[in-house]
């Protein structure tokens, strides 16, 4: 165990880098979300050659950019979220966990209740992950980043590559998760909103959860929670000279080490099925964890006060991540407007920009008159109850 010096506290004051960071990972999170019809996926027919190639070209870039890695600069910022409380509650002399448990416990309702419109929601895996922060934050940075590392690698999927080195011509099953999905198509499409709630809570969580198992999410988010931790011991995210080399540092060898697990990232070296999967599946959370620290240290290094325009979705990100489930579920599904038949991912990102435009506008208004967004304040009221005290 290790306790923190005093020049490695950081101050309850809100660093002003995360919030905005948040907020853009909320956008790219919008955007994403609507090109994929919030898991409603549907090609409208009958396109202009000229249209279906630029709806290629968009659905390519965003994710390109974005898929794999806004999820995970998000988990980075929940475990700096999570030391800054402990540092402050310790500052205090007081000892955070079990708090920090009943608040990922009351995460795990706003999850379900987001749960109920996206299936995808990550608020409830969060939750649930979470815990994981808990016997480990009183561990020396040595000891947290070994075992962040030893996540990283995708120790389940060594297993399955190793074990499959016997037989690696044996032909695996699909995924479990697709059956799932395959499911969920009918009632996402459908036109009842009890429906939709029904099957996003069983048939779909279940789906997601299989889905984050088989792309190695599950050891990853702990990971990244674990990283992010460790970025707040060492105040990365506060900008000052020692913080600015280091992203510069990370910068320069997350690009060096992206490029060949770009281009390796599908192990079509592997002819075989066995091994071709799980080596997929190691390769491919490399690659997004490497770009993702990619924007992460880029957007550190290019952070001026003109990227605030970010940081009121970030202050508000619980508020932020919800409202655009059921504003994109509304606009998009079967029970609501079912604009999923009509735009393809051009039209679909001109919406989620316009979105997260009004998101933003709605923020900055929001909390020019309020210290925390709503969910945010409820939240926080929940968490402390009677003594209803800033952490």
């Amino acid at each position: 165990m290790t306790g923190m010096p005093p020049q490695q506290q950081v101050s309850a004051q809100r660093l002003a880098l995360p919030d905005a960071l948040r907020g853009f990972a909320i956008v790219s999170i919008m955007l994403l979300h609507n090109i994929e019809h919030f898991d409603l996926y549907f090609t409208p027919q009958g396109w202009p050659a000229w249209l279906s190639t630029l709806d290629k070209g968009v659905w390519n870039t965003l994710f390109f950019l974005f898929g794999g890695k806004s999820y995970a600069i998000f988990a980075l910022l929940f475990g700096l979220t999570f030391q800054l409380q402990d540092s402050r509650r310790a500052a205090r002399g007081e000892d955070f966990r079990a708090r920090f448990a009943w608040r990922m416990a009351l995460l795990l309702g706003f999850g379900t209740i987001n749960s109920m419109f996206y299936e995808g929601d990550i608020l409830s895996m969060y939750a649930v992950l979470g815990l994981a922060l808990i016997p480990v934050c009183r561990l020396s940075d040595r000891s947290v980043f070994l075992i962040a590392v030893a996540l990283t690698l995708q120790p389940f999927a060594w297993y399955e590559l190793l074990r499959a080195l016997p037989d690696p011509a044996l032909k695996l099953p699909d995924p479990a998760s697709w059956a799932y999905f395959g499911r969920a198509e009918t009632y996402l499409k459908g036109s009842s909103i009890l429906d939709e709630w029904w099957g996003n809570l069983t048939n779909g969580k279940v789906g997601v959860i299989r889905w984050s198992w088989e792309m190695g999410r599950i050891f990853q988010i702990p990971a990244l929670f674990m990283f992010g931790m460790l970025a707040g011991r060492r105040n990365l995210f506060a900008l000052e000279p020692a913080a600015r080399r280091f992203w510069a540092r990370t910068l320069l060898l997350a690009a060096l080490a992206f490029v060949p697990l770009y281009f390796a990232k599908d192990a079509a070296w592997f002819t075989a099925d066995g091994l071709r999967r799980p080596a997929s599946t190691i390769l491919i959370a490399w690659k997004n964890l490497a770009f993702m620290l990619v924007l992460v240290s880029a957007f550190a290094l290019l952070y001026r006060r003109t990227l605030d325009f970010f940081a009121p979705l970030g202050r508000m990100s619980l508020t932020s991540y919800m409202m655009q489930s059921v504003a994109g579920t509304v606009i998009y599904h079967g029970f609501g407007l079912g604009m999923y038949q009509y735009t393809g991912a051009t039209f679909s990102l001109l919406i989620g920009v316009a979105l997260a435009l009004a998101q933003g506008w709605f923020s900055a208004w929001w909390l020019r008159r309020h210290s925390q967004g709503p969910l945010e304040a409820i939240w926080h009221r929940l968490t402390w109850g009677n003594s209803f005290r800033m952490a």
